[in-house]
């Protein structure tokens, strides 16, 4: 099985290398090379499902090459494992970046180096990609041009990093899979215990290292140790959406050495109950989340956990365009 892992790497190889010189023949080429006919893309609002890799090309590719011409894509993990149910998956994340210098989904360009993180999870069956789940961080780009127009973070807005041991890309003790998945899975299953005995029945310190780093979506940003986690995070969370459900059975979890890779469509649901996350106003909204996580263990506890959650979906299915408040909010922009 280890050795199919590493094939499912190398079969995508060409498509890394040729995102990252950025040459749109080449891409495509890659694109159509890799992917079943039929492949179902399922990438963030206001993308959302796509199929076919000449679909996927046009509406998401091409556009944003338009805005950013010297594109290029910087990986800093790529992981590959076999999920529960038996599925094979490739999990990368890193950032695309380049100079923006064309308006892309009406953000306006800065002229300067811009970045916008992703994860990306690649399903093969047979040699070919048959589906993609995939969230590009938006709300980083528009936060990049002064023109985020929600509300501010409460943790930390930066460039994320790559994994602080820097093996992301040449990922080794591939025995440690099973043990990382079951650390992972376990601490998913602890934080449901919140239900019926608050924090303390989360055990949070039994699988957090004292240091951790949870690098959170922009719109959120990031929480250093269990303190920063819980105050720019799971506090306004929890406080929000105390019903929240999540169920990882629903999704598809993968080990690879040290690393987990998580991906659903989506991953959680939940009701918008009370106040107090990301300044929505409590209507008894039900929503689900899209939410596609990697974690990075060490020594049998988690030491960074680098997530994405579609934020732009989630306003979206409260009623709130995103993309609309911008416009207006940079109308009179010079």
């Amino acid at each position: 099985m280890e050795q199919l892992h590493k094939n499912h790497k190398t079969l995508l190889k060409p498509l890394r290398q040729a995102l990252y010189n950025f040459d749109r023949v080449s891409v495509l080429t890659e694109l159509k090379h890799i992917m079943a006919p039929d492949v179902l893309v399922q990438l963030s609002y206001p993308f959302e499902t796509l199929q076919g890799a000449q679909t996927f090309f046009d509406i998401a590719y091409q556009p944003l090459n338009n805005a950013i011409p010297d594109l290029e894509r910087r990986e800093t993990i790529v992981m590959a494992g076999d999920s529960e149910d038996g599925s094979h998956w490739v999990g990368m994340c890193g950032y695309y970046t380049g100079s923006f210098e064309k308006s892309w989904l009406d953000i306006p360009p800065t002229g300067h180096q811009v970045s916008m993180r992703f994860h990306e999870f690649y399903r093969i069956k047979n040699n070919k990609v048959i589906e993609i789940q995939a969230l590009w961080d938006i709300p980083e780009v528009m936060m990049q041009a002064k023109a985020w127009p929600m509300v501010p973070s409460l943790g930390r807005e930066w460039h994320v990093p790559a994994p602080a041991t820097q093996d992301g890309l040449n990922i080794q003790e591939n025995h440690l899979s099973a043990s990382s998945v079951k650390l992972v899975e376990d601490m998913c299953n602890s934080l449901g215990n919140y239900a019926t005995g608050g924090v303390a029945a989360m055990e949070l310190e039994k699988y957090w290292h004292p240091k951790c780093s949870w690098y959170g979506p922009s719109g959120i940003g990031t929480g250093r140790g269990i303190k920063g986690f819980r105050n720019w995070h799971q506090i306004p969370f929890l406080n929000g959406m105390p019903n929240r459900v999540g169920d990882v059975e629903k999704g598809y979890l993968f080990g690879d050495g040290n690393y987990v890779g998580f991906t659903a469509w989506p991953g959680m649901q939940m009701t918008i109950s009370n106040d107090g996350w990301l300044g929505i106003a409590p209507a008894n909204q039900q929503i689900t989340m899209r939410s596609l996580d990697f974690w990075r263990c060490e020594n049998g506890v988690i030491r960074e956990n680098w997530v994405l959650v579609d934020i732009l979906h989630v306003y979206h299915q409260i009623g709130v365009d995103v993309l609309a408040r911008m416009r207006e909010f940079n109308k009179a922009r010079c």
